[in-house]
């Protein structure tokens, strides 16, 4: 590798910086490395929602040129992951609540649930969370884009 952990780690910051700093926005760009991943935060600004595009778009094009750019580098660390003003935070929580509902419901009728198409983050989330409930397990059905969740009772 020509990058490592750490190299990769400044490399990734100092690109979304420099990046950032291009569409006008000067700002420091908090980072930590999460597991393998390199984890980087921008802080709120009026630009929140021009970063953040339609439900994360453009949050994800910039993960994937700075992940993209990281490969080029030959990086030991690639993967990435962007977040704006806590957006993706604050999205995960609340799609916990609502999955922490979904869980009562299966709880109190003994009925499996199957959920709405979800990406990878979102079911990560959610199985995260019905592992909180001990008496309920879930798992993935279906391809691609109709890829979701299924929670179901544990069977005695």
């Amino acid at each position: 590798t020509n990058l490592d952990r750490d190299q990769s780690i400044s490399y990734a910051q100092k690109y979304l910086e420099d990046l950032l700093s291009f569409f006008g926005l000067n700002t420091a760009v908090s980072v930590h490395c999460d597991e393998d991943v390199i984890e980087l935060g921008v802080p709120s600004t009026h630009l929140n929602g021009f970063l953040i595009g339609q439900r994360g778009d453009t949050l994800r094009s910039l993960q994937y040129l700075l992940s993209m750019s990281l490969k080029n580098k030959n990086a030991e660390l690639t993967r990435v992951n962007i977040d704006v003003a806590n957006y993706k935070q604050h999205r995960a929580d609340r799609l916990a609540e609502q999955v922490r509902e979904w869980c009562e419901q299966v709880v109190s009728t003994g009925k499996t649930m199957s959920l709405r198409p979800m990406s990878p983050a979102d079911r990560r989330v959610a199985h995260h969370v019905v592992g909180e409930f001990g008496s309920l397990e879930s798992h993935s059905e279906g391809e691609g884009h109709d890829r979701h969740l299924v929670i179901s009772k544990i069977a005695e």
